[in-house]
């Protein structure tokens, strides 16, 4: 239970609460396990569980009339999804699927509304992280629509240098970088122009790329480029 209560600790939702409040929550939900492709929730299915990150990572994805998948977010531990339609009943707006091994941790509608209700500084915490996502969907939503592909795929590593990453004297480096699919998705176009795009990138000494390890060299100067 020691550990449950670690992750929850460090999910937005429940930041605010107490020590003593982490096994009530804990109580209220089960760990389930899930392999890398895995999908765990179908666009367009019933809502009927929120789910906290305790390992592994998830991509949220669409899939387009013509099959192709866009990915909307990569979420890692800590994370949470499935809130919108726990709380409005509606289907789901978005596939989730596991891009590694993950387990998660999954509270019931019935069991979730009630702790909304015994503790109202989740219901302000939950207001505070949908407006957030929000804000970032608006963001890439600007940035799909007005931006070409290669700024688009500078936005999307300003996203993970905001999201994971770890600034020192001005370089921010990103470890465990999604594939360059992945990537592509992201941004809205092929493979092969995220590994141009990186390569141009590197020549013109804005990127270290290792691996799935890119450090940003100059972050400010990245941030205006591309946000």
């Amino acid at each position: 239970m020691k550990e449950a209560m670690e992750f929850l600790k460090n999910a937005p939702i429940f930041e605010e609460l107490e020590e003593r409040d982490f096994s009530r929550i804990g109580a209220c939900g089960v760990r389930k396990n899930y392999r890398k492709g895995d999908v765990i929730l179908m666009e367009e299915e019933s809502g009927s569980a929120l789910f906290v990150i305790v390992s592994g990572e998830v991509k949220v994805v669409r899939v387009g009339d013509d099959g192709r998948e866009v990915i909307l977010s990569i979420l890692g531990a800590s994370d949470i999804f499935g809130e919108m339609a726990l709380l409005d009943g509606e289907a789901r707006s978005a596939s989730v699927v596991a891009i590694e091994d993950a387990e998660l941790f999954m509270i019931h509608r019935k069991d979730f509304l009630s702790l909304l209700h015994e503790y109202p500084t989740i219901s302000i915490s939950l207001l505070r992280h949908l407006t957030q996502r929000l804000r970032r969907a608006d963001a890439l939503i600007k940035s799909l629509s007005l931006k070409d592909a290669y700024h688009r795929v500078g936005y999307v590593l300003l996203q993970f240098a905001d999201e994971r990453g770890k600034i020192k004297q001005g370089k921010v480096e990103i470890d465990n970088l999604p594939v360059q699919q992945e990537i592509a998705n992201m941004a809205g176009t092929t493979r092969e122009t995220v590994s141009r795009t990186f390569s141009k990138m590197e020549k013109l000494k804005m990127l270290q790329v290792a691996g799935n390890t890119v450090v940003i060299l100059d972050y400010d100067n990245f941030r205006q480029k591309f946000s």
